[in-house]
């Protein structure tokens, strides 16, 4: 069962897919790169649903890099990282630009940019220290382990919530995950 973050951490590491994933993101040399979203919330809640690990419809890379203005960066990377492991469904972005997109004051790095994400249990990412996978819970662990979708404080207004609920919908989580208890 997985209850903490030891828990989650370990999930990951015994995870060969996911490890080749880290360990590819760690060869493309980004500052301050974390991986996050579904690539860790995904395979928890199938952990806990007893489901097999579903594919990732993308793998979210964020980094921060203040210096890079170029968006094309961006692709020259996913490009590098389909090079190092092909077929991998990348989505890497530098979250010293996303605040432009996302109509937000400026990021401080990138966990501040991920603690601003939908649901607080998809404010979660991880990283290789060396060989160790490091995993933060930008809004603490208990929804990501309780299968709680609930809105991050970003998005914790009319408008963010039904945002929620419409991507709950869109990506049919419901559906795969039955235990999974809305406060939207």
């Amino acid at each position: 069962m997985v209850v903490s973050t030891q828990d989650v951490v370990g999930l990951i590491e015994s995870d060969p897919a996911a490890m080749r994933v880290l360990r590819a993101t760690a060869d493309l040399g980004l500052p301050d790169w974390w991986i996050g979203a579904g690539f860790v919330r995904n395979r928890v809640w199938d952990a806990i649903s007893d489901l097999p690990a579903a594919p990732p419809r993308d793998v979210d890379v964020a980094y921060f890099d203040p210096q890079e203005r170029d968006p094309r960066e961006e692709t020259r990377a996913e490009a590098r990282a389909a090079t190092l492991l092909p077929g991998v469904p990348w989505e890497i972005r530098n979250q010293a630009r996303m605040h432009l997109r996302n109509g937000d004051g400026p990021y401080l790095g990138t966990l501040d940019a991920i603690s601003r994400w939908p649901e607080t249990a998809t404010c979660v990412a991880v990283t290789l220290r060396g060989d160790s996978v490091h995993l933060v819970c930008c809004h603490g662990v208990a929804d990501l382990v309780g299968m709680v979708v609930r809105p991050s404080p970003a998005f914790d207004h009319a408008a963010g919530r039904a945002k929620v609920r419409e991507r709950v919908t869109a990506k049919g989580w419901c559906g795969r995950w039955a235990g999974l208890r809305l406060e939207v």
